[in-house]
């Protein structure tokens, strides 16, 4: 079972690049682990570190007045390969729902299967968002999954696509297997109905 997720209310980091790939996400040099643990430390990594070791003042994950669950990128995150570790990045470094207005199609995959949840809004709630995360680095937004709604600190909202399936898997806590399980009362009166 993974954690449920229905609703979080969290302060944002802001990342308003265009175009973020799984390589800008989790460089090819730190994908030797077998396990999902311990990738966040090398998220963004060379973004985050001169030298290797030295972090950039000027780079947002490394400035203390931004935090929280929710990560608003520019449009097109997670392009490039179709690595999952990106995901797993990402998710272990505390992040529960990134925010775009464009997202690669095997990274929002891959997002879902890690319980990380990928909104998807228009360019100009993204702006909006990034405004009023700059003017205030405290305020909150709320995503609501089990309406598919995503709500501003203003009150603006927008409303977010999820595949029915991902969703009761998010909302429940469920893998695939779990989700399966879950089933099971299901399929044996399917099977006592023949």
């Amino acid at each position: 079972m993974k954690e449920n997720f229905k609703t979080l209310t969290s302060t944002v980091v802001p990342l308003p690049i265009e175009n973020i790939d799984t390589d800008q996400i989790i460089p090819a040099r730190f994908l030797k682990a077998t396990t999902r643990e311990g990738f966040g430390d090398n998220l963004f990594r060379d973004w985050r570190y001169e030298n290797g070791t030295q972090p950039k003042a000027d780079f947002v994950l490394n400035d203390s007045t931004y935090s929280g669950k929710i990560l608003a990128a520019g449009k097109n995150f997670g392009c490039g390969s179709s690595r999952e570790h990106a995901a797993w990045a990402i998710y272990d470094a505390g992040f529960r729902v990134v925010v775009s207005s464009f997202f690669a199609d095997i990274f929002k995959g891959n997002a879902l299967n890690n319980s990380l949840l990928s909104v998807q809004v228009s360019d100009a709630f993204l702006a909006r968002l990034f405004e009023l995360v700059e003017a205030d680095p405290q305020s909150e937004v709320v995503v609501d999954l089990e309406n598919q709604k995503i709500t501003l600190p203003d009150g603006t909202s927008e409303s977010f696509e999820i595949n029915a399936y991902k969703k009761a898997c998010l909302i429940n806590g469920y893998d695939d297997i779990a989700y399966l399980l879950s089933l099971q009362g299901d399929i044996v009166a399917f099977e006592n109905k023949n």
